[in-house]
């Protein structure tokens, strides 16, 4: 990850000097449960809980020796804690730390995810209820559908960041489990209370059954979490570029005083923000197969899955924690042009219309194939030609009669965009207060 997009909260929690403390915290928890069991006297317990040190450059040095990171580790803390250190890992393998310190640093991580997909929908709330009834076109295939508000779109999106958040307060449970049962998970050298004892301690969930590993389904359910909320971001990344296209300018990316959108062009205004977030997203889907590719190990255990998860535990959740502080800066400064809404609502003529004249016309007694047809064929003269389609249809003799008296006026009211803001404070309450 580039280090400029990693905000200081996150990153620290991925550096080695937090890793390590993980680890510290892990056996320092295991020597409390061996404590309350009668196995680690109680003076030395207070020999390893206040001499307990590392150095990440002297665990690096021990390393370079041993090619083995928690030997390094161990060597390092017994250099600080002198004879009582014997007791430290008692019963312990590698991975009872490795694992059970993963838990703590991906549950710490998604905390701070959660408090950024907040922030992002504090926002989305905000500026939905400011445009509640702004009124834009709304778009199928890219072509111009029916009037929605600009603050119902926004709702939309409101609504899958929430069921995000509920997504990822599942996965945080999913891979907030650690393990202490030893070299193949059978407790053959620790009593399984101790691990229920270190998991309460450390506030995490104890494996139901592990191997010498903690199986990575949780793992790989969290970073498919992460990818379905990449895919979020990249769907309101999208739009925006879209409203902010030269040919639409419903809305666009602040532009801050002094910003540069191109070394050629001057008047350049790029949606630069949603652009990287799409990038983004690309990034947390490669996240997503690869722990998925973690699952399948050998046995009780193997390998495979160490290298992948160094590099996509701090990425992926740096990814997805910097994607949504942006999109959420975007959304809080987004630049909204309701004249410009109005401007291409009314580009096609009254076309998007359509429908609420065909529905009245089959209401009236004409029957919906003679209205479809009659509709349609004033309505692709419009588009060829220009002009009113409402005024076309005025001028067919059928129509004004299907609608009866006071038709003038009847047909003034299908063209009136309003009729499409009925149902908005149905919608609102159904998305922020259901």
């Amino acid at each position: 990850m580039i280090k400029r997009y990693t905000l200081p909260e996150m990153g620290n929690l991925w550096t080695d000097q937090a890793r390590y403390a993980n680890w510290l915290k892990v056996e320092l928890a295991a020597c409390r449960a061996w404590n309350k069991l009668g196995r680690i006297p109680d003076q030395e317990l207070k020999e390893i809980q206040e001499k307990a040190a590392f150095e990440v450059e002297r665990i690096d040095e021990i390393e370079k020796e041993t090619k083995h990171d928690v030997i390094a580790f161990l060597t390092n803390l017994a250099e600080h804690i002198g004879p009582a250190s014997r007791f430290v890992h008692l019963g312990l393998t590698s991975s009872d730390v490795l694992d059970t310190a993963l838990a703590l640093t991906m549950k710490d991580s998604a905390d701070l995810i959660l408090a950024a997909l907040d922030r992002l929908l504090a926002a989305l709330e905000k500026r939905a209820q400011e445009h509640k009834h702004t009124l834009m076109m709304g778009r199928s295939h890219g072509i111009h559908a029916e009037p929605v508000t600009f603050g119902i779109k926004l709702a939309g999106f409101y609504a899958e960041f929430k069921r995000d958040r509920k997504r990822l307060l599942n996965a945080q449970k999913a891979v907030a489990r650690g393990k202490i049962s030893g070299a193949v998970g059978t407790y053959a050298h620790l009593p399984p209370e101790l691990e229920e004892m270190v998991m309460e301690d450390l506030g995490l969930e104890a494996a139901p059954a592990s191997t010498q590993v903690v199986s990575r389904d949780g793992h790989a359910e969290y970073f498919c979490t992460l990818a379905v909320l990449g895919g979020t971001i990249e769907r309101l990344a999208v739009e925006i570029r879209h409203l902010q296209r030269t040919e639409v300018l419903e809305a666009e990316e602040a532009f801050s005083a002094g910003q540069k959108g191109s070394s050629a062009m001057p008047h350049k205004r790029n949606p630069v923000g949603s652009e990287n977030l799409t990038g983004q997203a690309r990034l947390l889907r490669s996240f997503a197969m690869a722990s998925l590719e973690n699952m399948p190990l050998w046995h009780e255990r193997d390998i495979s899955h160490s290298s992948v998860e160094r590099t996509i535990g701090p990425d992926a959740n740096v990814a997805a924690h910097y994607s949504l502080h942006r999109l959420a800066a975007m959304i809080e400064k987004l630049t909204v042009y309701p004249e410009h809404m109005i401007r291409n609502l009314n580009l096609t003529g009254g076309l998007i219309h359509s429908q609420q004249v065909l529905l009245a016309l089959a209401q009236a007694g004409m029957t919906r194939e003679d209205a479809y047809k009659v509709v349609q064929k004033n309505a692709m003269e419009t588009w060829k030609q220009g002009g009113s389609f409402k005024e076309r249809l005025a001028g067919e003799k059928n129509v004004m009669d299907a609608l009866g008296e006071n038709a003038e006026a009847k047909l003034d009211e299908l063209f009136d965009p309003s009729t499409h803001l009925k149902n908005v404070d149905y919608i609102f309450d159904k998305v922020f207060n259901g």
